[in-house]
């Protein structure tokens, strides 16, 4: 609850504040123009680098494995983008730290360990196939068939009879 009146309450006070004194020392042109230029570099650095990453995650899912890093630096890269495009010395402070790359791989590794975390479901459900064993339970000798069928309406087996 705190962070959410931080993001939505605090955070444009403090940018407010910074703008009126930043704009009081070197002038609002100057100011407006340092906020238009961290945007445009920003925008810059986010699409270098947005592509990287998808590149990345590409080259990992060919080989088979799962690209969990590069989702979450995806994910990153996409809150980066959005705060520096938020007028503002705090959010473009924030969204060029998510930019770095060393900072957002630190955090993407994390963030990645927490979506492999092994999920304990209590036996509540969970995807199988029939041809696969559920966990500590022998089979039942049963037969599995694999196969395909297609549905006959009623109208078309009548029909079918009907035809010499």
């Amino acid at each position: 609850m705190r962070s959410i009146f931080f993001l939505f309450v605090l955070m444009p006070v403090i940018e407010m504040f910074l703008l009126i004194k930043v704009g009081g020392v070197i002038g609002v042109w100057y100011t407006i123009g340092l906020v238009l230029f961290t945007a445009v570099i920003g925008v810059t650095l986010l699409k270098k680098q947005g592509l990287r990453t998808l590149f990345n995650a590409q080259t990992k899912a060919a080989q088979g494995e799962m690209p969990l890093v590069e989702i979450a630096e995806g994910f990153m890269l996409a809150i980066a983008g959005a705060l520096l495009l938020t007028p503002g010395f705090v959010t473009d402070t924030i969204g060029f730290l998510l930019l770095t790359p060393g900072v957002r791989k630190v955090i993407a590794r994390r963030l990645g360990a927490q979506l492999i975390r092994p999920v304990n479901m209590g036996g509540q459900g969970g995807f199988y196939s029939s041809s696969m064993r559920r966990p500590n339970e022998e089979r039942s000798g049963e037969t599995v068939i694999d196969g395909e069928f297609e549905e006959v309406s009623s109208k078309t087996r009548d029909t079918d009879k009907r035809l010499p």
